[in-house]
């Protein structure tokens, strides 16, 4: 943003404006958003998937892109949550082994660190499959 005009002067993430499936975009904010920890956690003991939250970002969402996602995109959210979280996981242990060159570090271990909290957030997801997509269904259903 410009200072004084405050004003866009560039676009920072072209995730956000590329085109792509919407399971990236769903994905990536469960990653984030339904987790009960900082993205840097050290402690995986406090790195929880929270299915709540996971319900109710699903709410939104799917109250917002009813017309036209497809059965295929819904019977896949929770598998875009699950791979989004081991693309990020993935990509901060690569950041590590290159020595931190894409991601802003604090410390050496950083991206170490963020890549075990991803993990470990994927490993609950995977077990809670069953769970999240009955939670779509449930939603859809509703709907």
């Amino acid at each position: 943003m410009d200072a004084e005009t405050h004003k866009a002067r560039a676009v920072i993430d072209l995730d956000t404006v590329m085109p792509g499936s919407m399971l990236y975009d769903f994905g990536d904010s469960i990653r984030f958003g339904a987790s009960t920890a900082a993205e840097d956690e050290t402690d995986l003991s406090k790195v929880h998937f929270s299915t709540e939250l996971f319900e109710a970002y699903a709410r939104g969402y799917l109250g917002a892109v009813k017309d036209s996602i497809t059965e295929k995109e819904l019977a896949l959210l929770p598998y875009g949550a699950y791979l989004m979280t081991l693309e990020c996981g993935m990509r901060f242990l690569t950041d590590f082994l290159l020595r931190n060159t894409y991601f802003a570090t604090k410390y050496v271990e950083h991206n170490l660190v963020r890549c075990r909290t991803q993990f470990a957030l994927a490993k609950q997801m995977e077990e809670r499959f069953r769970e999240t997509n009955a939670i779509v269904q449930k939603i859809i259903q509703n709907s």
